[in-house]
């Protein structure tokens, strides 16, 4: 059995919602539908029946998207009732295993055209009630928040592997020495990028805004914000000698993204040119407390799979949970230039939601490949409870 090309057709994503703002009034499977239509409809000469699967990532699922928000997006869409749409979880990766899944069955033949993509509304995720253990008990009962981090978690495990995610984040910055003053500038970057990419249009090929909301750019962009500003925010997680602040952190998002892909057949239905061609993957596990340093194997293994090297990369698209956990990740590959990373800003700007930045990511990295007209791009993110995941794109 031979192995198909898979290609990149086109990738949109939503504008980027902070918590409680913009997009807080939308539906997780609203805004999830909302992407599927877009990729739809930029392919006018594709039949929509001919979409095999709908691939979606979503990291809660607890609430309103719940029950496979894929298959709702393809019911919601519009899309014939014959699409299928399946929901895969791997927490911040959601968006990406989703491209993965889906360039895995058009490799295989299993598939020729699947749409993949990834979705979250933390202002939507709801509070959870377990069952009690007994019936009609007499006392209070709690209430779990579903937005982020470790929640009814089981007794066995060891509790070095459960502490909070910006915990965590301060034991990267404690491995490798990165100080406040260090995260700080890094975030003040990833914002400036952003804020100027946007000013050059260069978002204008992907990003579709959601109807019926004021919302055209990423909300969370601080244009003016500064190191001045930046130093005046108290460490989130430690009280002493703490240097993780919602400053240097990624924020609570809202926001969705979809790509459409493809094998030859497909391609010469939509009558387009792709994006990029997908080459590689890999996923690989560490210490759950130090989840921010995933991506630094993962990456290794993608590209030692391509044949390619860091000195190859055109562009790379690094999920910025946490400055200090970049940071972590760039000081152990000191072979990549670190001028190619997030050319057009990362979370910590842009915004993280969940389930769908991976997603983000790969279509970021497809879409810059396109525009410098060839090239080789990585895209590539770290997992809650110890993972890291990276894609290798060409063109």
């Amino acid at each position: 059995m031979s192995i198909r090309d898979v290609y990149i057709v086109d990738a949109v994503r939503t504008p980027i919602g902070k918590f409680g703002g913009a997009l807080a009034s939308v539906r997780p499977d609203d805004l999830a539908a909302h992407v599927v239509r877009a990729l739809v409809d930029r392919s006018p000469a594709l039949d929509p029946a001919r979409v095999d699967d709908v691939y979606f990532g979503d990291a809660n699922g607890a609430g309103e998207d719940n029950r496979d928000v894929a298959r709702m997006a393809v019911l919601l869409a519009g899309l014939p009732v014959t699409v299928s749409g399946v929901t895969v979880n791997r927490l911040c990766g959601s968006g990406l295993e989703a491209v993965i899944q889906a360039a895995r069955a058009i490799a295989l033949g299993d598939a020729s055209v699947a749409i993949a993509g990834g979705v979250e509304s933390m202002s939507r995720a709801p509070w959870v009630l377990q069952k009690p253990e007994r019936a009609f008990p007499a006392g209070h009962q709690q209430l779990h928040s579903t937005t982020l981090g470790w929640r009814m978690t089981n007794p066995r495990m060891p509790a070095e592997w459960t502490v909070a995610l910006g915990e965590g984040a301060e034991l990267v910055a404690d491995k490798h020495g990165i100080t406040r003053e260090r995260q700080d500038s890094f975030a003040l970057a990833s914002h400036r990028k952003a804020a100027e990419a946007w000013a050059k249009g260069l978002y204008d090929d992907e990003v579709v805004p959601y109807p019926g909301v004021e919302l055209t750019r990423d909300e969370c962009i601080r244009d003016t914000t500064s190191m001045e500003a930046l130093a005046k925010l108290k460490p989130a997680f430690r009280s002493e000698g703490g240097t993780v602040t919602p400053g240097n952190s990624s924020p609570l998002n809202d926001g969705a993204a979809a790509l459409l892909l493809v094998d030859e057949d497909g391609l010469r239905e939509t009558g387009r040119e792709p994006l990029a061609r997908i080459r590689t993957s890999a996923v690989t596990g560490i210490e759950p407390q130090l989840f921010g340093l995933g991506p630094v194997e993962a990456v290794r293994r993608a590209l030692g799979k391509a044949g390619r090297s860091f000195a190859d990369l055109t562009t790379f698209e690094l999920n910025e949970a946490f400055a200090a956990q970049s940071l972590g990740c760039l000081a152990e590959w000191p072979e990549l230039d670190p001028e190619i990373v997030n050319p057009r800003g990362g979370a910590v700007a842009i915004g993280h939601p969940l389930g769908a930045s991976g997603a983000r990511l790969a279509g970021s990295v497809a879409h810059q490949l396109a525009a410098a007209g060839s090239g080789t791009g990585l895209a590539a993110l770290c997992i809650g409870v110890g993972q890291g995941l990276a894609l290798v794109l060409e063109r």
